[in-house]
């Protein structure tokens, strides 16, 4: 039977890098690691990374997600959605809410209307324009409800991708309009790209925050000096990301930015966002072939003496954070 990863309360291995040994044979040697590169940081269960697997669009996708992790003994501490609430029902919602919540896994939806899908044209000019961002009063407005009814359903922890929309509703939560073990977690598309913008965001109010991909392991060294605030990043990054491939990275990923969410995405794949039945087969697809992704970065831990460190199973807080005053009334 496949071991799975150490956990926090298990000794700490000594890594080792890819073929390290091999090389310094051949004279050609691996620089040893900085300890002034590593990150002071963890959750507050004393463990340095999480799972992710993101794309989950329903309650069959879940499913499919959940199985072929008991198969594969990939560890799920959470699951997040891209469609958004508004795409699901009632009925979908607590579905997903009761399956999570009996193998004790966080369920992230995301919220509301966003610019990629309204009737503005920037976001399609080679800018980008605002991005995910919402547009107008009625976006933002969508976006709260969707927390709301989201929250009413029993999720509680909602995928954010407006800085404005963060704010309100981190003093909705502060204000007690939402549960206060709600956590917001931003999205990879307006991620911060520095350590300046990562610590506004986790003021505003992100208990996870996405960045973007692409970030060399010393502008991640830089953002995790700057704030402790858990950090998301795809291991493999969906085309509209990049598509960057960082499996062999994952060790010095933890290194350097725990607390890290590890992502299984996938490239090389349709996009599925907004889901419906109509891409069904490529949605549960895709959905088992990121678990697999897992599977094979997990190794890929082990392999390296590196697994140790991960987070008790049904963990999910992020710990004390900073956070800019929330105006009364």
């Amino acid at each position: 039977m496949r071991t799975s990863p150490g956990t926090a309360s298990a000794p700490a291995a000594s890594p080792r890098t890819p073929a390290g040994a091999a090389l310094a044979s051949l004279g050609v040697p691996v620089p040893a690691p900085s300890p002034e590169d590593a990150s002071r940081h963890a959750f507050p269960d004393g463990g340095r990374w999480r799972t992710e697997v993101p794309s989950v669009e329903g309650p069959e996708a879940l499913e499919t997600v959940v199985r072929e992790a008991e198969r594969l003994d990939v560890p799920l501490h959470r699951i997040s959605q891209g469609s958004g609430v508004w795409m699901l029902t009632d009925a979908e919602i607590s579905e997903m809410v009761a399956v999570c919540a009996e193998r004790r896994v966080e369920l992230c939806l995301f919220t509301g209307p966003r610019g990629t899908w309204d009737t503005g044209a920037s976001t399609r000019t080679d800018s980008g324009g605002a991005g995910l961002r919402a547009r107008g009063q009625d976006a933002v407005a969508g976006c709260v409800e969707d927390a709301l009814r989201a929250a009413e359903l029993g999720v509680r922890c909602l995928l954010v991708a407006d800085e404005g929309v963060l704010w309100l509703l981190h003093r909705l939560r502060a204000a007690g309009r939402l549960p206060a073990e709600t956590t917001l977690k931003v999205s990879a598309l307006i991620g911060p790209v520095n350590p300046a913008s990562y610590a506004v965001y986790e003021r505003l109010g992100a208990d996870s925050l996405n960045v973007p991909s692409d970030l060399t392991l010393q502008h991640l060294t830089e953002i995790r000096r700057s704030s402790p605030a858990p950090l998301d990043l795809y291991l493999e990054a969906p085309d509209d990301l990049g598509g960057y491939v960082r499996m062999y990275e994952a060790a010095e990923l933890i290194r350097r930015a725990a607390p890290l969410y590890l992502k299984f995405g996938l490239s090389k794949a349709p996009g599925i966002y907004p889901y419906g039945a109509h891409l069904r087969e490529t949605t549960l697809a895709t959905a088992r072939e990121r678990v697999r992704r897992g599977r094979l970065a997990l190794d890929l831990l082990e392999r390296l003496g590196a697994a140790d460190g991960m987070s008790p199973l049904g963990s999910r807080l992020p710990g004390e954070l900073s956070r800019f005053p929330v105006p009364e009334g």
